[in-house]
């Protein structure tokens, strides 16, 4: 006896399209990297479909927050430290000066980070409208 097979997507849809509609619909699809199915359930759902340059662009300026943020946190060492010494030989204006610019660095190393996590948190959702 033959097993029934019981799939999720069990509904088959036929549509009729010119055919500039169906280049449009293939180039898109071909852009977006996606399946043709997944595209098209996608797009129903009101996603927001990227296309595969567009997620690249996505990742590269990732990237680039990323290593941004590596930077800051060095620079921000940095500061830290020559407040430190600058504190030891009492140089107070100084150490104002210095702890004011760490603080300044901290809270756009702050900024950073989040828009950096935004970013990552998009390419993320288009990785799974992807699967």
């Amino acid at each position: 006896m033959k097993k029934k097979v019981n799939r999720k997507r069990n509904k088959a849809v036929t549509i009729r399209m010119s055919p500039d509609e169906l280049k449009l619909l293939q180039q898109k699809v071909d852009e977006s990297g996606l399946t043709q199915q997944t595209f098209i359930i996608n797009a129903i759902k009101g996603a927001t479909i990227s296309s595969s340059a567009d997620i690249q662009i996505q990742k590269d300026i990732s990237k680039t927050f990323a290593d941004l943020v590596r930077q800051l946190r060095g620079l921000a060492t940095n500061v830290n430290q020559m407040a430190h010494i600058a504190n030891g030989q009492g140089m107070i204006p100084s150490l104002n000066k210095l702890s004011n610019t760490s603080n300044e660095i901290n809270q756009f190393r702050k900024e950073s980070e989040e828009i950096w996590q935004l970013i990552r948190s998009l390419i993320n959702q288009q990785n799974r409208m992807g699967q």
